[in-house]
């Protein structure tokens, strides 16, 4: 890195605060005037904005992420043997969610273009215990909906949506576009500070149209409560996993911005596509944005042959990058009681070798996004 050039950062989060800094501290000011800190109003009309946002029945703020799919799977009542599809390449939050509530994850190879599940290995791996799928939307772009509810309706499978990287994200089944987390039974989010909507701290959201799953939802979220005149029953056991005010006022200021950033998003993700089209193919994949989806671009992920030694090679000039995920997750130790072999996914093992995320954020230069292409075009010309 020359020594005039300011580094690049993966992300900048100080970028975003920047411009809705007085909107932002407003709105937690109005909390702590109130003095009323969990769930209540301040929830309640997050809650509401992101029923309006999503177009969805029934929305419960949860303490993070990986709680709204523990409580999804939760409401299953799995029994030992038990089984939920899902992806191997994903964070570890949606197979160690199938582990806590009872069930066994069953892993299937991914769609090497989108790093999402593949509808047809989902198909050959349900078997008569098959209770659920989790249809990971990984990167910002949405598995195959379409073919998956099929698959989940046909077989009286319980769709649960992993909608935590893909907050807006869309896609078309029958001509209808649809949300993220509006498709499956129960949708999951996270609004870890990272995310394209990001809290101040943890944050999550359950989604669902079931009228049913959403009564015991808003039991099973304050500790299995009643809603009878005993204040104080329990009419089963449930967890602490409660979405705070202060978080909650945070995220409906920044959900009024959140389609701004998503094009700016996309229109960066469109710059990479342009500009690393000429290397495409020489070591480097950009990633594809099916016809049928709103791409969200959470990260802009490229295949490099030599992943490992392109992310060093930024590195010496002051470029940020990622690697989401080095490791698939039916090799990860805790789960070799599963007996996965090496080599069972292929295309999940490969993506794992493959992957860097570059650095994209709403608020990324012009001139940044030059030098990134340059450090990309610079290593592979040498």
């Amino acid at each position: 890195m020359a020594a005039e050039e300011t580094p690049i950062p993966f992300r900048d989060l100080s970028r975003q605060h920047a411009p809705i800094a007085d909107e932002l501290m407003a709105a937690v000011a109005a909390v702590v005037d109130a003095q009323a800190f969990i769930l209540g109003a301040t929830v309640a009309e997050f809650e509401a904005a992101m029923a309006k946002y999503l177009g969805a029945r029934h929305v419960f703020g949860v303490a993070n992420g990986t709680d709204a799919l523990d409580l999804s799977l939760r409401l299953l009542d799995l029994k030992p043997g038990d089984e939920v599809i899902t992806s191997p390449f994903t964070f570890f939050a949606t197979a160690g969610a199938i582990h806590n509530a009872g069930g066994r994850p069953v892993f299937v190879d991914i769609d090497p273009r989108t790093f999402n599940v593949d509808p047809h290995a989902i198909a050959d791996a349900i078997t008569e215990r098959t209770r659920a799928i989790v249809a990971v939307h990984l990167f910002g772009q949405m598995a195959a909906m379409g073919p998956i509810l099929e698959l989940a309706t046909g077989r009286g499978i319980t769709l649960i949506e992993d909608a935590a990287q893909a907050i807006g994200a869309r896609t078309s089944i029958d001509g209808q576009w649809r949300s993220a987390g509006t498709i499956g039974t129960l949708g999951c989010f996270s609004f870890y500070p990272t995310k394209n909507l990001g809290a101040w701290g943890d944050g999550g959201l359950v989604v669902t149209d079931d009228d049913a799953l959403a009564e015991r939802l808003s039991s099973l979220r304050v500790h299995g409560h009643g809603r009878g005149a005993l204040s104080y029953q329990h009419d089963e056991v449930g967890i602490n996993s409660r979405l705070d005010a202060v978080q909650a006022a945070v995220l409906t200021v920044k959900l009024r911005h959140l389609d701004g950033w998503i094009e700016s998003r996309r229109a960066k993700a469109a710059f990479y596509d342009r500009r690393l089209a000429g290397i495409a193919g020489g070591g480097v994949a950009t990633p594809p944005a099916e016809a049928d989806r709103f791409h969200v671009y959470h990260l802009y992920t490229i295949r490099a042959a030599r992943r490992d030694e392109l992310k060093a090679h930024l590195a010496e000039r002051g470029i940020g990058a990622g690697v989401y995920y080095p490791v698939c997750l039916h090799q990860q130790p805790c789960f070799s009681h599963l007996e996965y072999r090496e080599g069972e996914f292929p295309g999940a093992e490969r993506a794992a070798r493959e992957v860097l995320s570059l650095p994209l954020f709403a608020e990324l230069t012009t001139a940044e996004l030059e030098r990134v292409v340059a450090a990309l075009e610079e290593f592979h010309t040498g």
